[in-house]
């Protein structure tokens, strides 16, 4: 009984596997039929019904027609397509509006000839077809392409994929070959002259008016409690006092530059106000990157990799807006307090749709002893500054004016 019911599992697994196996099969057999191809078929089916049917000769010839048609078409797909392919970006990182120049190479490993074929490449959600001509055993063809760059974004290039298929358009049979690049369009930014941004970077750091029990900057002497360093301990004024007196000092910080940028689609007019701002926040980031400071960039989502200008601008490369009700000024600033609560410098980065009243919330929620500023986004706006509570705010309306509206705030 055992033995039976061990060959019937046995016999079970086989049958699946076969099942498995067929529907594989039938899955990859039917990705080569296009829309027009099961068109023809459904109406092939229907003639050779119809026809015998009714007994309609009439029918029944059409019905043969079409059928040949179709076969003489499914031919079309036989044949090597076994090439060599070589993808290659002259550069993988472009500032939107320049052009992505690129070539791929097709060559021919076998013994015996390729039949024409056609190549197809992917960009992003568009794809480019290319013609390629019968190659003989040991011949390669090369194909230049360039892609335009309309927007910041990261897009995908390749897998290049060879096609074959009829010339009516019902089969088409692909083969992908190489690896997908990726392609990073940067956004737009500026340089800044002149001297460091924020607090100047020194060894010691600039003094806050926070007080702790180990720092640099000496401030006071202070009774002993429990948990504090006993190296800190003055004895001369414990001698002469007779009670345990520590040193007390003020907190030091280092050059902390964090720029916050807002994603909320609420707080932009437009898309072109998002990229200025999007430009203004990359610009920041490199200017801070570039006075050695410690650099964060923040979006209310995450806090983008920063540790380098490409880091810095890819990270932007990809940067959306969020929905309506989220990525918010004030979620912004809430994140910016909890990463970095010792910043030096916080810039706050928004669009026009922001109200006074939101934005003196979210820098009042920025971390206690920054320097805070707010940048406003408004394409085709004069450059304007004006006070919300303790904090900077700006109106910059086109890119090439920021370095010298942050430089008069910050410097």
């Amino acid at each position: 009984m055992t033995s039976t019911r061990t060959e019937l599992a046995t016999w079970r697994e086989v049958v699946l596997f076969l099942l498995e196996r067929a529907v594989a099969a039938a899955r990859r057999a039917a990705g080569v039929v296009r829309p027009v191809g099961w068109t023809l078929l459904a109406a092939a089916v229907v003639l050779w019904i119809l026809g015998t049917v009714m007994g309609w000769w009439e029918v029944i010839v059409a019905a043969v027609v079409l059928t040949a048609t179709i076969g003489v078409c499914l031919l079309f797909l036989f044949g090597r397509t076994a090439y060599d392919v070589r993808l290659d970006l002259t550069r993988t990182r472009v500032v939107v509006g320049e052009r992505a120049v690129g070539a791929f190479t097709v060559a021919n490993p076998g013994e015996r000839a390729i039949l024409p074929s056609r190549i197809v490449l992917p960009v992003g959600s568009a794809r480019g077809a290319f013609s390629v001509g019968r190659l003989a055993p040991g011949d390669e063809e090369e194909q230049l392409f360039a892609i335009p760059t309309t927007r910041r974004t990261v897009l995908s290039v390749g897998p290049v994929s060879i096609v074959r298929g009829d010339p009516l358009g019902l089969f088409e049979r692909s083969t992908s070959r190489d690896e997908p690049v990726d392609l990073y369009v940067h956004p737009k930014t500026v340089g800044f002259a002149g001297e460091s941004l924020g607090y100047v970077r020194d060894l010691e750091g600039m003094v806050s008016r926070d007080l702790t029990r180990d720092d640099i900057a000496f401030h006071a002497l202070s009774e002993y409690r429990p948990g504090d360093d006993l190296r800190h301990v003055h004895w001369r004024s414990t001698a002469r006092i007779g009670t345990l007196m520590v040193r007390t000092y003020e907190q030091t910080r280092r050059s902390h530059f964090v720029v916050g940028l807002s994603t909320s689609r609420s707080e932009y007019a437009s898309d072109e106000e998002f990229e200025l701002a999007v430009s203004i926040a990359g610009s920041l980031g490199l200017r801070a990157l570039r006075d050695a400071s410690r650099v964060d960039v923040l979006t209310p989502q995450q806090a983008l990799r920063s540790r380098t200008p490409r880091i810095l601008l890819d990270s932007l490369s990809g940067v959306d807006q969020a929905p309506v009700r989220e990525g918010g000024t004030g979620e912004l600033s809430a994140q910016t307090a909890r990463i970095a609560p010792a910043a030096s410098v916080v810039v706050l980065v928004s669009g026009s749709r922001v109200t006074p009243r939101a934005l003196q919330g979210a820098l009042s929620r920025l971390p206690l002893g920054a320097r805070a500023l707010a940048v406003t986004a408004r394409p085709g706006a004069e450059t304007a500054r004006r006070r919300i509570g303790d904090a900077d705010a700006l109106t910059i309306g086109d890119l090439d004016a920021v370095p010298a509206a942050i430089g008069r705030v910050l410097s």
